[in-house]
């Protein structure tokens, strides 16, 4: 089994910046990505930025281009998301993610999110 644990959430005014981390343990192999999401009540929860073990590569969702940076230390098993100008539309709950992919089946684990309020 994998264990996620967030932290670095919290409430901070529009234009500001929150540093959130999540650290990874247990079973870690075969990692396909680690990444962020995040939920507002009564939406889906939706991407907001990637790392690709494979590649290094990163993506991120239209919304938070430009604004957030996702980065892996992968010898600590850490993936952090700097966000910088917060908007208050970026309130929500903040979920870590690791993936993997085993015989064609991906498997997701999650943490137990971080909530992140932006005030206007």
């Amino acid at each position: 089994q994998v264990q996620l644990v967030e932290s670095g959430g919290g409430l901070v005014q529009a234009g500001g910046s929150l540093r959130l981390s999540c650290a990874a343990s247990g079973s870690i192999f075969s990692i396909a990505a680690m990444g962020w999401y995040r939920q507002v009540p009564g939406k889906q929860r939706e991407l907001v930025a990637v790392a690709i073990t494979s590649t290094g590569t990163t993506n991120y969702a239209d919304s938070v281009k430009g604004r957030f940076t996702i980065s892996r230390d992968n010898a600590k098993n850490m993936v952090y998301l700097q966000m910088n100008s917060l908007k208050p539309e970026d309130t929500a709950v903040y979920y870590c993610n690791l993936f993997r992919i085993n015989l064609g089946e991906r498997t997701d684990y999650w943490g137990q999110g971080t909530q992140v309020t932006v005030s206007s």
